[in-house]
């Protein structure tokens, strides 16, 4: 049948009309059926031919395909049967081809980046980084780790400034102690708030009764005007106590919170000075080879950046310690002389001089109703 259809094929004739485009004929049809037939079920290899002359040619130019062997044969037999398109519909594919390459543009070729390789990229660039810098702390607490137990056992060598790690203990001891008169001075201050609501109290109940009692009118007055004038001075006194309460919690909390966090990462920087001051000393003391020589320039860097490190936070302490000290003085100066003028004139009952050291101080006293919203503003 393969024979049948290639000999059709290579005799017939194609007409062609003026503009270039063939006639189909009935003929046409048959011939196309059958090649589709040829392309579904495959021609078999062993009885196709070589066509080796032209359109007359004899038959003593069919090659069978069964006898040629060796290298002339692919390792895969093609799945389907090679036909050669006709010179007319090849020139045609060309004209096509030819014209769509001329209508893409200059720009056919030029690559175009992919948003998700660009995306990728950025993501594993990210997570290259995070693991550089996971890998660097892990280095840096495992030395710091190694040369805080080997002072801790006695093993190893610490930097000491004596100086500074003196006035260092002293601030320690100093906020230990100001800590204490805080809350001793927090103490004082809520029961002497209880003290006056008891007074207050007290003004109250011996009105009402000076009222209700005309037979000790008098004496219940009296006693409610002295336990109101004690009530009012209490307020005052109170005032000069948080004041000097406020400033305390200030000083100690904050300032010299800020000092020791200071502190803190001096002795940080310290550890690490240490840390990789040993490992450069260890390197120095093993042998010099190629690998060791590179090592060797590396703990250099380290070391000579730790030590720029250690240095800087030390001077930082050494001014923040000056500045704290001479800000501890004049706070405490005013503090301590306002606590004295006021407790010495509230238990004097001096009510002039109580209220004139106040003002001293510049201390401003609450309205006992200022903390309420006005009946405005509860609308």
């Amino acid at each position: 049948m393969t024979d049948r259809l290639m000999s059709k094929a290579a005799t017939m004739e194609i007409p062609i009309h003026g503009n270039g485009d063939s006639r189909r004929l009935p003929e046409d049809d048959g011939l196309e059926q059958d090649l589709q037939q040829v392309m579904v079920s495959g021609p078999n290899l062993n009885e196709t031919s070589i066509v080796s002359g032209g359109y007359g040619g004899t038959a003593e130019g069919i090659i069978p395909t069964s006898s040629i062997q060796g290298s002339l044969l692919p390792s895969h037999p093609p799945h389907g049967p090679l036909i050669s398109p006709s010179p007319s519909a090849a020139s045609r594919i060309a004209r096509q081809a030819a014209a769509a390459s001329s209508s893409s543009g200059p720009n056919l070729h030029q690559p175009h980046p992919n948003p998700a390789l660009t995306g990728e990229e950025a993501t594993r660039g990210i997570a290259v980084e995070k693991f550089d810098v996971v890998k660097k702390w892990g280095i840096n607490t495992y030395k710091c780790t190694k040369q805080l137990l080997s002072e801790r056992f006695g093993r190893g060598s610490r930097t000491v400034d004596l100086e500074l790690e003196t006035q260092i203990e002293l601030l320690r001891d100093t906020k230990r102690k100001y800590e204490c008169v805080l809350a001793l001075a927090r103490a004082l201050t809520g029961h002497f708030y209880s003290l006056v609501q008891t007074q207050h109290a007290l003004a109250d109940a011996f009105s009402d009764l000076s009222q209700k009692s005309p037979e000790l009118q008098e004496e219940f007055g009296y006693n409610a005007e002295t336990q109101k004038l004690l009530c009012k001075n209490g307020e005052t006194l109170l005032g000069a106590v948080n004041f000097f309460v406020s400033s305390i919690n200030t000083l100690v909390n904050k300032t010299m919170e800020d000092t020791l966090m200071t502190v803190k990462h001096y002795e940080t920087a310290r550890l690490e000075y240490d840390a990789y001051r040993t490992d450069l000393e260890e390197l120095n003391l093993g042998p010099r080879d190629a690998g060791t020589l590179c090592r060797l320039d590396v703990a250099q860097a380290n070391f000579q950046a730790h030590r720029v490190k250690y240095e800087k936070l030390r001077g930082d302490v050494a001014v923040k310690l000056k500045f704290l000290e001479e800000n501890k003085v004049k706070v405490m100066h005013k503090q301590l002389l306002l606590f004295h003028n006021a407790i010495s004139a509230y238990f004097a009952g001096n009510q002039q001089q109580l209220e004139q050291s106040l003002k001293q101080f510049s201390v401003k006293l609450k309205s006992p109703g200022a903390d309420k919203p006005s009946w405005l503003e509860e609308q």
